[in-house]
């Protein structure tokens, strides 16, 4: 486990915390407080300890890449490219600090537009127990540079905004750099928040020491991308379920007909080797025995029951059948432990949201029995609040790619920091 901030003296001391407020914007408006909700218990904790200060730093967006991404897109369209008005509704933290003070109901002091440097004598001088936000880390090209003595430019200074560095932005564990990870060079006592803590609380032991038995449902588009917690999950679980788009590589690796399904040629060995693992020890690998295909990829393709295994040559498989919810079903209800990354079919197409809202019924319908549940991924986690089972769940992650990497036995560096 790591150290929390409920294990340090805080009263007296200045605070630096990186967050996760990474939020969608539009025209400098929040459009999801997801993340920005998920931090505000240690935000409030701290608070609540008499600190001189807190300050708060987080990325939005990469400014940069998105810029020159709008940039081109604008010139493209034959539009004039204001980059300052784009910056500002999509990359300021000023909008944030604003949403949060009216989330916290109490002043968020924003540092100022020009740079996350220089600004120890202005959080010096702000009242006691004032919370300060910093703009966007990602300003700063040292903040995500590969060279260590790089980002530690940029983390010696952040570090001494603080006596004491929190570390409470999950979603970005997975990365080194230096508000996530290097500040904790600089700063005497490095802990984790509450969100962090959770995470580890529920994602580490489904590596370790998860209750058994242990049942996984896999899915999404590629397997390339899921390989190595395919392999990582092995090693515990009882029953892997593969779904979504990579189900067809491996229906192919088998020998079966997929149509005009998507298909990784590249990956059919990687398949087989995964088939011949999960056989060598004991793993049952659960893939779709029925589907709902359509002649294309669209919104509006009329769905087309298959009732098998082989998918058609003029079809494609956009979703699982009756047959295999059935046997979901049958999977789920025997597992103690259940981890879902990744849809089982296109849930953002209505005529294709069936499967996918049928595991997170049966995700759901398994807490209830005491059965302890992950959802972790973004599209996992988009699919549970589509269908307002979120709240049903033991533990439904904030991050993506960091969530995907813990489960793949990986050490995060911005989880190790908080270690002590």
């Amino acid at each position: 486990m790591i150290k929390t901030v409920k294990s340090v003296e805080l009263k007296g001391k200045r605070i630096i915390m990186r967050v996760d407020f990474n939020v969608p914007m539009k025209d400098g408006v929040v459009q999801d407080d997801t993340r920005i909700v998920a931090a505000i218990p240690t935000i409030t904790y701290i608070l609540d300890q008499g600190v001189k200060s807190l300050t708060l730093m987080s990325h939005l967006g990469d400014p940069k890449k998105d810029a020159e991404k709008a940039k081109d897109k604008a010139e493209k369209d034959g539009k004039v490219f204001d980059e300052e008005k784009y910056l500002a509704g999509k990359h300021r933290m000023r909008p944030v600090a604003e949403y949060l003070a009216k989330k916290l109901g109490k002043p968020v002091v924003f540092a100022g537009e020009d740079s996350c440097y220089g600004k120890k004598a202005f959080i010096e001088g702000q009242p006691t127990g004032s919370i300060i936000m910093l703009e966007n880390t990602r300003f700063h090209k040292e903040e995500t540079a590969k060279d260590a003595a790089e980002r530690d430019k940029l983390a010696g200074e952040l570090a001494g905004y603080g006596d004491i560095f929190v570390n409470d932005a999950f979603g970005t564990a997975h990365r080194d750099h230096a508000s996530t990870a290097s500040i904790a060079k600089f700063v005497p006592v490095s802990v984790g928040g509450f969100l962090m803590e959770k995470e580890v609380q529920f994602l580490e032991p489904i590596v370790t020491s998860p209750v058994k038995p242990l049942a996984a449902v896999i899915g999404g588009a590629k397997v390339s991308s899921k390989i190595a917690v395919l392999e990582s999950l092995l090693k515990n679980a009882s029953a892997l379920v593969i779904g979504g788009g990579m189900a067809y590589t491996f229906l192919k690796a088998q020998g079966h007909k997929t149509g005009k399904s998507l298909i990784e040629d590249d990956q059919i060995d990687t398949a087989k080797k995964i088939l011949e693992a999960a056989k060598a020890v004991g793993a049952d690998i659960v893939l779709p025995a029925d589907h709902l295909g359509a002649e294309k990829f669209d919104a509006d393709a009329a769905p087309v029951p298959i009732d098998g295994v082989d998918i058609p040559d003029n079809l494609m498989g956009l979703d699982v059948g009756p047959k295999t919810i059935a046997r979901y079903a049958e999977v789920l209800a025997k597992a103690k432990t259940i981890v879902w990354n990744g849809p089982v079919g296109v849930f953002e197409f209505e005529n294709f949201a069936k499967g996918t809202e049928s595991v997170a019924k049966l995700v759901a319908e398994a807490t209830a029995t005491g059965t302890i549940t992950v959802v972790g991924g973004g599209d996992s986690v988009a699919a549970v609040n589509k269908f307002g089972l979120a709240a049903k769940m033991s533990h439904v992650s904030t991050g993506g790619g960091a969530s995907l990497e813990l489960l793949e036995g990986k050490k995060l560096p911005g989880i190790e920091v908080c270690r002590g």
